[in-house]
């Protein structure tokens, strides 16, 4: 290489990298979703703003005021296995995020070789030849993101690493959430199974009175019947309570990455149902957009998809690349350092494809359809989130409306089989109106349970749709990056 070529060559490598300040493929924007201005389901508030609604979602397990629920939880964001996988996910795209970036600079190898050879004799040599060949030295080459190819593929790791942030972040709401409802069943359980055996007391007790009465010839053989059949229905209901019980520690335990019996002896002594008098500030519809984890996570995702086309939109564009060589090559390992000895090179290169049948197009096409699908998947993220508030909110509403009625029924009900039974034991009624009134007490009583639970485990749906609990455990952001 001559003087001239030499630095005409230098000029053109130095040069190449000024020209990289453009970017194939549209920029992303974060779409604008028009939602209402209020809930449905919850007047708008009156009187002084309430308190900033991340705060209170960011352990709303704290306001049913039950230890035991807040170790449960905070065990369990420490050991799922679910929880744990997502942070390998995260960790996975940390280090894709790093090769993408390492992509935009300059690779640099060193090697070294010894070769020996052989050379047959010929015509003009009767000899054979042989020799030995030494070299060492350092290559180097640098793709010249001319297109911005590079920097949409680092862009796209980037999305692809906030996407798996907001993934764990969504699995932290889904296990608070179901932890509580667990724990909240499992308490149900245990008054269902309590309120069980107090009615099979009292069942039993009026069968030991009637069997008394019969023997004596005051209350018929068909009374006596009635008696028992009841006191066995309400026998038979409680295996399967026990069963439920059983099931239900076992789920938790998984929720903590245990064995099925890791929380029996800790869960299977009755615990009171924890409740809450909670108002819980939903805030606007528009805040859910910014709130919830799983939709930030479809934001990312759209993000890495219009990345993505500009990474194929610049495959239709030539790809240059900066190469060099800087070394020693002798037959003679004592002069392998010398002056004479050296050799380098340096140089531009152009690769540009000009017929490939068509692939690069239909790649570049694949990737918009993809960023019209994360599209819509964003759009029904949002719709379904909407649905799943406003879904709470007016479970929670007419569930306690249901529960205050249950309660007034469990009162008439006791008062119904005190009343049945003074008449019965008077002789002015029969012993039907007794069963009918035990019968009854029993089944409000158990429905009053279970509407008790569905309060909470409604108030636990609203904190899940309003996205609280990821607020509170963050994994750590990388040096150097924006997510």
């Amino acid at each position: 290489m001559n003087r001239t070529t030499y630095r005409t060559s230098l000029a053109l490598c130095l040069c190449l990298p000024l020209l990289t300040s453009c970017a194939l493929g549209p920029d992303f924007l974060r779409p604008e979703t028009k939602v209402s201005s209020q809930w449905l389901g919850q007047p708008p508030p009156a009187g002084e703003a309430a308190p900033t609604v991340e705060q209170n979602l960011a352990q709303w397990w704290t306001v049913f005021n039950d230890p035991q629920l807040t170790s449960l939880i905070e065990r369990g964001m420490q050991a799922n296995l679910d929880l744990r996988m997502a942070e390998s996910r995260i960790r996975q795209a940390r280090a894709s995020m790093g090769i993408a970036g390492a992509d935009l600079g300059p690779t640099v190898n060193t090697a070294a070789s010894l070769t020996r050879s052989r050379t047959p004799a010929s015509a003009s040599r009767s000899e054979v030849a042989t020799g030995n060949l030494y070299q060492m030295g350092f290559d180097a080459g640098w793709e010249i993101d001319l297109f911005g190819g590079l920097r949409r593929g680092v862009e796209a790791a980037g999305a692809d690493y906030e996407a798996a942030v907001e993934s764990r972040s969504d699995l932290l709401v889904s296990l608070s959430a179901e932890v509580a409802s667990n724990y909240l069943n499992l308490r149900s359980l245990q008054q269902r199974l309590a309120i069980a055996r107090e009615n099979l007391t009292a069942q039993k007790h009026t069968t030991d009175l009637t069997r008394q009465r019969f023997d004596a010839g005051f209350a018929s053989k068909l009374d006596l019947v009635r008696a028992e059949a009841l006191a066995a229905n309400t026998a038979g209901q409680i295996p399967l309570l026990e069963a439920q019980v059983r099931q239900t520690i076992y789920s938790l335990s998984l929720l903590l990455g245990g064995e099925p019996a890791a929380l029996l002896e800790e869960l299977s002594p009755e615990g009171a149902l924890p409740t809450a008098q909670a108002t819980v500030p939903v805030g606007l519809p528009s805040d859910l957009l910014l709130r919830r984890p799983d939709i930030r996570k479809a934001v990312a995702k759209l993000h890495a998809a219009t990345a993505r086309i500009g990474v194929a939109k610049s495959d239709l564009f030539p790809k240059f690349t900066i190469s060099g060589a800087l070394g020693y090559q002798n037959s003679n390992s004592n002069a392998l350092f010398f002056p004479a000895s050296s050799f380098w090179s340096l140089g531009p290169a152009l690769n540009w494809p000009l017929f490939d049948m068509g692939r690069t197009r239909a790649n570049l096409e694949l990737k918009k359809a993809v960023q019209e699908e994360e599209l819509l998947a964003y759009e029904q993220t949002v719709l379904n989130a909407l649905r799943e508030v406003e879904n709470a909110l007016i479970a929670s509403t007419k569930e306690e409306e249901h529960r205050q009625a249950m309660a007034q029924a469990v009162a008439a009900n006791r008062s119904a089989v005190e009343l049945a039974t003074a008449l019965y034991t008077a002789g002015q009624n029969d012993f039907l109106a007794v069963l009918d009134a035990q019968r009854s007490l029993y089944a409000a009583e158990d429905s009053l349970a279970q509407s008790s639970r569905t309060v909470s485990t409604n108030l636990v749906a609203l904190f899940k749709a309003l996205g609280g609990g990821w607020q509170t455990v963050e994994p750590a952001t990388p040096a150097g990056s924006d997510s």
